[in-house]
Formats: structure tokens, C-alpha cells, sequence
């Protein structure tokens, strides 16, 4: 007779202790987990709220609105956004503001960039100093700057010009700038600075090709922070710009607000006009926008 041997059929792996009670967490929530939710959907309502109001009246017609401004619109029409954007000069503003954003980003990054690295690495009395310096600057309202950079622009020929409100820009965000690269730089182990000097390289080439590729997440926050401040900003081109053809988006948008009254199948339009570039920019690199915030954040 031949030995059979029976062999117990498999099982399933029983979960550790600590897995159950892992599982257990995650099954279970408590109320004041769902005082949160409740809390977080009513923040989201609230911040979702505003623009949702803003499109639907963008679609309206004036004679809906006016009969109802806060009811449901009864049809809807393109009209208000066409009147809008012909009346803002949408083009001429859409082309002043991205030459504006795109010189303010350029000039911020490379000369705080430029000069935060010296800051970061001389350990001098004389350097601590001068970031308190800048970080001081920061705390300055643009309302206070306004008055002496017309006049320093005005005696240097650079009002009514791209270049006197992009140096307007970089000055007013290079606290900021020299702020962020600094507490970065500090972060970088010096260790790469001497073996690139040890190879042969100077500190400036030092700087842009062994430095500069690696403040790559604390720039994209820069350029996230200075993207919405410079955008939308009305303060800057408002005053130190007369020129029809060189205002920008949000100049064009607020000259639509009448001195005693505002049509709101104008206004609201010419404002969504303003602020859609930004929202398709950022849906589309929301990604990179995200991962530049939290990288910058978060020196691994």
C-alpha cells in the first residue's frame, strides 16, 4: 500500500495585531473627524462660492441681473464676455502683463539668487546686518515706496515704460527673493562648493553650474508667489503707467469701474477675463506647482 500523505489546504495569511488595529483606525471615525469634514466643506463653499457667482453673472444677461442679482439666471449668453473683452483691449493687456510677469521673474530670480548666495555663506557681522536689512525691507508697505520710486523713475527717463515697472517689481520682491534663496542656500552642504573649487571652477561658475540647478524647488515657489503678486497687482502700472498701449490686464479691467456706478455684466466678465490666463496656467502645471511648494518647504 502506498503511503498517501494529506496535506492541509492553504490559508489565507492571518493579519498581524497590528494590522488590525491599523485597519481598525482607518474603519473608525470619530465625531470630531466629521466636525472637520463639515468644516472643511463650508470652507470650500465659501472660497468656492464668490467665483462660482462671478461666472454665472458673466453669463447673464444685463436685464436678468439687474431684475435679479442674486437668483438663478434664466438663459445664458456670451455676449457680456465679448463686450468685455473688447472694451478692456484684452490683447494689448494680455500682452503688457505677461511681458511685465515674465521681465519681474527674470530680474527677482537671478539677482536674489545673486545675492543671497554671498549672504548665505559669509559668516560675518557685516552680512547678518544687511539680510536683517532686506528681511526689514520686506515689512515696508508698497503705499509708503510709491511716492519715491515715481520720482527716482521720473529723473531716470523709465516712466511710461516696460523697464521702469519691471524694476519697480524686482525691487519691491527682492526682500522676498533674498529671503527665500538665503534660507536655502544655508541648507546646501559647502562640501560641493570645495570640490568644484578643487576642480578648477570659480565662484562664479561655481554659482550657475553647480549651485544654480539646485535651487530649482525654492524657485518654482518664488515664481508661484511672484506670478499671483505680480499679476494681479493693480497699485504699480496704475500709477506709473499712462500709456494706453503698455497697461496691463488688471489696469484695463479696473477702468471699467465707473466713478459712481459699475455695471456688473461688465465688470464681472472684464475681472474673470483678468484671472483666467492664471487659472489655465495653473491647471495645467498644477503638478509642478505643487511639488516646487512642498520641495521648497522641505529641504531633504
Amino acid at each position: 500500500m502506498e503511503n498517501t500523505t494529506i496535506t492541509a489546504p492553504p490559508t489565507a495569511p492571518t493579519a498581524s495585531r497590528a494590522e488590525r488595529r491599523v485597519g481598525a483606525r482607518r474603519v473608525w471615525r470619530g465625531p470630531l473627524s466629521l466636525v472637520g469634514d463639515v468644516i472643511l466643506a463650508i470652507a470650500v463653499v465659501l472660497i468656492f462660492a464668490p467665483f462660482a457667482y462671478t461666472v454665472l453673472t458673466s453669463l447673464r444677461p444685463p436685464s436678468d441681473v439687474i431684475n435679479d442679482p442674486l437668483g438663478w439666471p434664466t438663459s445664458l449668453t456670451i455676449d457680456n464676455i465679448t463686450n468685455a473683452y473688447s472694451k478692456m483691449n484684452y490683447t494689448q493687456g494680455l500682452l503688457s502683463s505677461t511681458i511685465v510677469l515674465a521681465g519681474a521673474l527674470i530680474f527677482t530670480i537671478i539677482v536674489g539668487s545673486l545675492a543671497a548666495y554671498p549672504l548665505a555663506r559669509i559668516t560675518r557681522s557685516w552680512t547678518t546686518g544687511v539680510y536683517r536689512l532686506f528681511i526689514a525691507g520686506s515689512t515696508i508697505p508698497i503705499f509708503v515706496l510709491l511716492a519715491p520710486l515715481y520720482l527716482l523713475l521720473r529723473d531716470v527717463g523709465l516712466l511710461n515704460s516696460y523697464a521702469g515697472i519691471i524694476l519697480a517689481y524686482t525691487a519691491i520682491n527682492l526682500p522676498v527673493a533674498i529671503f527665500f534663496y538665503t534660507s536655502f542656500f544655508r541648507q546646501i552642504p559647502i562640501e560641493l562648493e570645495e570640490a568644484a573649487a578643487i576642480d578648477g571652477s570659480g565662484p562664479v561658475r561655481t554659482f550657475f553650474v553647480v549651485l544654480f540647478p539646485l535651487l530649482r524647488p525654492v524657485t518654482a515657489t518664488l515664481a508661484t508667489f511672484l506670478t499671483l503678486s505680480v499679476w494681479n497687482d493693480l497699485i504699480i502700472p496704475l500709477v506709473f503707467v499712462q500709456d494706453p498701449s503698455l497697461k496691463t490686464v488688471m489696469v484695463n479691467a479696473y477702468s471699467l469701474v465707473g466713478s459712481h456706478t459699475s455695471d456688473p455684466s461688465v465688470l464681472f466678465p472684464a475681472a474673470l477675463l483678468g484671472v483666467a490666463p492664471l487659472l489655465i496656467v495653473f491647471a495645467f502645471l498644477q503638478r509642478h506647482v505643487v511639488s516646487g511648494l512642498t520641495m521648497g518647504a522641505v529641504k531633504s
